[in-house]
């Protein structure tokens, strides 16, 4: 059935507090997508972050970020009050996050009500449901804390190897912060899992974003590393990343431990399925980062300052997929076959019968032809506009050769002059292709700029910053998007 949805990160929120949350805002959005006409709302990670606040790097390939439980819910709750949360510093700019002003100030307020709450039988219940991971987060988290937030990589070597006496020792002595961190989990499911079954009950469908790596500095990787390429002392034999492109001239070197593919498949794909079962738990498709690792993964010798030295190695291909069948079913996974793909690629994509994506972005190039322009689609694929690692519309028009706006101007058979409006060709574009579904970033339908761009990959410092304002998404815009949406057949 053809569809559309948008394209819209939980932080990128017009929420108040600094960054967006399960808020009020959330589910007005919610409410948006409905009256344009959506059927889909998809995000990026939800996990936890660190260093750069990417959502692709996350201490836990389970945990939910605080930063999106809602501080409005908690204070309706009387774990806190107005003017605690009005009295915290979360920066004063409501178009991008300031996540220093968001570290400091609010673990600061979770604190507080951590210390009103009075634990229950349905967080106990919590507790007890989510042990296969919870328990070494909320160990994992602790342990970082008391240690000004050093990776396990940097710990005691008893306390990194998990020795079971110092684990208790560990398990007793920061009991307080273990606890601290299950309550986070608790009222972040608790909140997601009430916004999600609201967007459920207006025909909305989620679709969540998983990376096909876990970060180093995780709690996966120091409670399974016999699931990762470490030598004896835990230390990483390579690392992931992308060869040199045209994203990043020296490569993109992401430094996530890589998979001990062997052991995976000795243990059926154990820990891989318990993984995706939790995400549809979490949301109702799944769309894998990095689908192409899985046939073949880039590994750069650890150490290497750069992504220019490495080698693809071979993945474990279908034979996972077959796992994962047999354990879920039929299941609803969108492959990011995003880059640079050989056949064997292609060819797991095809076996897998998992969608793939198109990128309008990557369509016009005015010296040879490419996949992602629309006559070459089949329908079985996802079409966006661009994605969080893509300048908007708007911004990549600026950066286009004159040779490619004419090519594309004439793909379109569109001599519009006014540049302003442009992003909506393309969201016409996509709308009127034989994909399944078309995905657009709520930014282009705004027509912004560059000044809106999620991400720019190999840099740090500017990304994951924006946001939407909440006067931005008007019922104008909202009108021509359903009737946009109607025009090509992506209303149920």
């Amino acid at each position: 059935m053809r569809a559309s949805g948008i394209l819209l990160p939980v932080s990128a929120l017009p929420s108040k507090y600094g960054i967006g949350s399960f808020s009020k805002e959330a589910y007005t959005f919610v409410n948006q997508l409905k009256r344009g006409g959506q059927k889909y709302w998809q995000i990026l990670p939800l996990g936890p972050t660190g260093y750069g606040d990417s959502p692709y790097q996350s201490f836990s390939t389970y945990a939910g970020n605080p930063y999106y439980i809602d501080l409005e819910t908690l204070t309706e709750e009387g774990l806190l009050t107005k003017e605690e949360c009005e009295a915290c510093d979360f920066g004063d700019n409501a178009s991008y996050v300031d996540y220093e002003k968001i570290y400091y100030g609010r673990f600061d307020i979770l604190r507080k009500a951590f210390h009103r709450f009075v634990p229950d039988t349905d967080f106990e219940e919590f507790v007890k449901e989510n042990a296969f991971w919870l328990e070494d987060y909320s160990l994992y988290m602790a342990v970082k804390n008391s240690q000004d937030g050093a990776s396990w990589s940097e710990w005691d070597s008893e306390l990194k190897r998990r020795n079971p006496e110092v684990m208790n020792a560990k398990r007793e002595e920061l009991s307080e912060e273990i606890q601290f961190v299950r309550f986070q989990q608790y009222e972040f499911i608790k909140q997601w899992t009430k916004l999600k079954a609201y967007a459920n009950e207006l025909g909305i469908q989620i679709i969540g974003d998983i990376p096909i790596y876990v970060a180093f500095d995780s709690a996966d990787a120091w409670a399974n590393p016999q699931l990762f390429q470490f030598d004896e002392a835990c230390i990483p034999l390579a690392v992931a990343g992308c060869p040199p492109d045209a994203f990043a001239a020296t490569g993109q070197l992401w430094g996530n431990p890589l998979y001990r593919w062997e052991y995976h498949e000795e243990t059926d794909f154990a820990w891989w399925i318990q993984r995706l079962r939790y995400c549809f738990k979490l949301y109702d498709v799944v769309r894998v980062d990095h689908f192409r690792g899985f046939d073949e993964y880039y590994a750069i010798p650890y150490g290497h300052k750069t992504a220019e030295y490495g080698a693809w190695q071979k993945g474990p291909g279908i034979k996972l997929f077959d796992a994962v069948k047999k354990a879920l079913g039929e299941v609803n996974i969108i492959a990011e076959d995003l880059g640079y793909l050989t056949e064997s690629v292609l060819k797991l994509v095809r076996d897998t019968g998992y969608p793939g994506m198109k990128v309008l972005q990557f369509a016009f190039d005015s010296r040879e032809e490419s996949d992602y322009l629309p006559h070459n689609y089949n329908k079985n694929c996802v079409v966006y506009t661009g994605t969080h690692d893509n300048n908007t519309v708007l911004g990549w028009l600026d950066e286009m050769s004159p040779e490619d706006k004419e090519f594309a101007q004439s793909y379109m058979n569109n001599r519009n002059t006014e540049k302003e409006e442009m992003p909506w060709d393309f969201i016409r574009l996509a709308m009127a292709s034989v994909a399944d579904l078309a995905i657009i970033p709520v930014q282009d339908y705004l027509c912004l700029g560059a000044e809106a761009r999620i991400n720019k990959p190999s840099t740090l410092g500017t990304n994951w910053k924006w946001r939407i304002r909440s006067e931005e998404l008007t019922e104008e815009i909202l009108e021509k998007m359903y009737n946009m949406t109607k025009l090509y057949g992506r209303l149920s």
